[in-house]
């Protein structure tokens, strides 16, 4: 996808609004168990998100996803989806499930803002010449000795329809076809990351005081950890409604690449990654989602083909771990060292005066 360095609806949607399946992507949450670690025990939090994507172009089978995906724990997280086409001007359809619901009015068109060639430096890793807006739907970009079309899909009929546990978005690639003046294109937009933010809202016990109480006393270390599965186009986890689709099975993807920006504060497992850098914020401080702080960042990607997945099917695991003092553990232990000392100053002042009593 560019952000990883990248290099009237039609009725092709063969899906009825009132289909409901039992669902992928679901979001499991263990209770917190307590480690101890040397003297200092640790709270751990621990979470899972299984996410099951799904990428089907009609009339194209050498097409690339990119998925980014903006983690903010402590906020919202979002994922900008970029498609990259080759061979389009001989397609029907793009197709794409999204794991969690999304509404229409969500998904931001952000290839809008290629107008600007830093952002569009920081997107393609290159100095890019731009033909922006050159029709209603696409603008045009030069890079690396190749010209390639961008189509803003908010200019577009896009169907997204809700689907499982899901969404489905459909683009009616033919209706596109007189704007297109390129046989390569990419589509990109983002969305709210809703089965991240599940998985990172904040988790409050709310059992019996005293067990809260000691949890607060015994356990000032915080562990968090959280689990991150990226599945594309694997069946297990896709609606029947999709997997009964013979077009879905035909026309197989042929590479995924992936990336992940955290907080620094956050480590992420870094195995098979082919690059690691600090986010460049003078690039991309006018294209972060919003409230998203791009100081202190860290980048992560990986990519997979079908060279080695014959199947077009692509499988991501993370990690997601941090340590931290509980501030309540903290409060509490400022707490009661005032108590201790006032106590103290109390018995210590009823200890002298009954000292200068029995003197006198």
């Amino acid at each position: 996808m560019p952000c990883m360095e990248m290099q009237d609806p039609a009725n092709y949607c063969e899906f009825s609004e009132n289909h409901q399946t039992q669902g992928n992507g679901e979001i499991c949450s263990r209770r917190e168990d307590v480690n101890i670690r040397g003297i200092v025990m640790s709270k751990k939090k621990r979470k899972f998100a299984d996410d099951g994507w799904a990428v089907w172009i009609d009339g194209e089978d050498s097409s690339t996803i990119h998925i980014n995906d903006w983690l903010n724990p402590k906020g919202k997280s979002y994922v900008d989806l970029a498609i990259h086409i080759r061979g389009i001007q001989q397609c029907k359809s793009l197709n794409v499930y999204v794991p969690f619901p999304v509404l229409s009015e969500e998904i931001e068109d952000v290839s809008l803002s290629f107008g600007n060639t830093k952002i569009l430096q920081a997107i393609f890793s290159a100095a890019c010449i731009v033909d922006y807006k050159k029709n209603p739907h696409t603008s045009e970009i030069a890079y690396n000795g190749k010209t390639i079309d961008i189509v803003h899909i908010s200019t577009t009929n896009f169907l997204a329809k809700p689907l499982s546990n899901g969404t489905l978005i459909c683009v009616d690639l033919q209706a596109l076809q007189p704007y297109l003046a390129n046989d390569e294109a990419y589509f990109i937009w983002r969305m709210p990351h809703k089965s991240l933010d599940a998985i990172f809202k904040p988790y409050v016990n709310v059992g019996n005081a005293l067990e809260r109480l000691r949890d607060l006393i015994t356990t000032p270390v915080v562990s968090e950890k959280y689990g991150y599965s990226i599945r594309i186009n694997e069946s297990r986890l896709l609606p029947e409604e999709i997997t009964r689709i013979g077009m879905f099975h035909r026309q197989k993807l042929n590479k995924a690449a992936i990336t992940i920006s955290v907080d620094e504060n956050y480590e992420l497992n870094d195995a098979g990654c082919y690059r690691i850098r600090r986010l460049e914020e003078n690039l991309f401080r006018n294209y972060l989602p919003k409230d998203y702080q791009c100081e202190a960042v860290i980048t992560y990607q990986w990519n997979q083909n079908r060279e080695n997945n014959f199947q077009g099917q692509f499988n991501f695991y993370y990690s997601i771990t941090r340590d931290s003092i509980s501030k309540g553990s903290m409060l509490l232990y400022m707490i009661l060292l005032l108590t201790i000392g006032v106590i103290g100053d109390a018995v210590s002042n009823m200890v002298q005066a009954l000292f200068a009593l029995f003197l006198h």
